[in-house]
């Protein structure tokens, strides 16, 4: 099934062309087909406390994938059936996320549509790796410095984990995450992104994105410094009619509201694609660049980090042909919609 969404500029899948920002479009849930629509319309103080808490959630789980990161082991490294790798920081992300969400919310009203399960981790060979998240998960939990830090159980981190098998749907609020977007780059030391987004009626109404390799400065065309000049570790985050803003991980740059690039000429255009060539048709993209008169080389990145970037100008075109029989999830392009779709455009180049 192909996935398209309309993004501020221009998205193109192998069944649309270039289409306005203000059209929606229907995405494959995993588990339940249902229409997902970016928000626009304008909104006072709509889930602002979702938005709060998202944002918490996200921060703590970046805490812990950068901690693994730096020192991944390939014994903490499992294959899925799918062939995609997951890692102790997949499953020890959407364990943070779903706990810190499940607290916040009211009692019973906690829906989460997520990529891992851990079935893998209840068999015997599954028992190291399952020692290790709990570990890395009560770590993380412990660096908030609260009194009352809580100290999870192997029992409690399954049971975190699993809640994210819900079957989702068009009706009611369902939270969508995608732990560790970009698995293989994040095993390679490169860009992964922290997924989070909130359904409300089939609407994206909150999205959060932890992008813990992504520098803090423009690295696309505009760009006025080098990645090695700039911090790094961004933070976007998006609710319902209220604009995009990002920030640092680490707290040093405060939210900024930020703006996709407006471009009427797309000769003048960069565009943005997946870094791995498994994930998308380099060829295609090459060709459909040519065609317009793009002349700038390609910005690869891989995970929804593509969106963030796009959201504050880095690149004015994502490019994605997904090759025949590759299948999208809700997870993989929830959260960065609306990071795009809220995100106003600039001044005209």
């Amino acid at each position: 099934m192909q996935f398209a969404l309309a993004l501020p500029r221009f998205f193109l899948s192998p069944s649309s062309s270039f289409f306005a920002s203000s059209a929606s479009s229907s995405i494959s849930l995993f588990r339940r087909p249902f229409s997902a629509k970016c928000a626009t319309s304008p909104a006072a103080m709509a889930y602002e406390h979702e938005l709060s808490i998202a944002t918490k959630a996200v921060s703590l789980a970046c805490r812990l994938c950068q901690k693994v990161q730096k020192g991944l082991l390939a014994a903490e490294t499992q294959e899925k059936s799918d062939k995609s790798p997951v890692t102790v920081a997949d499953y020890g992300s959407q364990a943070l996320i779903s706990w810190a969400l499940n607290e916040e919310l009211p009692q019973g009203t906690f829906s989460l549509v997520a990529e891992e399960d851990s079935e893998e981790l209840k068999q015997d060979q599954g028992a190291s790796m399952l020692d290790r998240i709990t570990q890395l998960v009560n770590e993380t939990l412990a660096l908030e410095k609260r009194i009352d830090a809580p100290f999870l159980s192997k029992e409690q981190v399954l049971l975190a984990i699993d809640r994210g098998r819900s079957e989702g749907g068009s009706v009611g609020r369902h939270w969508v995450l995608d732990p560790i977007d970009g698995t293989r780059g994040f095993v390679r030391g490169d860009q992964y992104a922290v997924a989070l987004g909130l359904l409300d009626q089939g609407e994206v109404v909150v999205g959060v994105l932890g992008c813990p390799n992504l520098p803090t400065n423009l690295i696309g065309p505009e760009a006025l410094v080098s990645p090695t000049e700039s911090s790094i570790g961004c933070l976007f985050a998006a609710r319902k009619g209220a604009g995009t803003t990002v920030k640092s991980i680490d707290g040093s740059i405060q939210p900024q509201k930020i703006s996709v690039r407006n471009l009427e000429d797309p000769s003048l255009a960069n565009f943005c694609e997946s870094y791995e060539s498994a994930h998308s048709m380099q060829n295609v993209t090459a060709e459909i660049a040519k065609i317009l008169g793009v002349v700038s080389p390609p910005l690869r990145i891989d995970s929804q980090a593509k969106y963030g970037a796009m959201a504050r100008g880095d690149a004015a075109i994502y490019l994605r042909f997904p090759h025949p029989g590759y299948r999208e999830k809700i997870w993989d392009h929830a959260a960065g919609c609306i990071i795009i779709k809220d995100s106003p455009k600039s001044k005209k180049f």
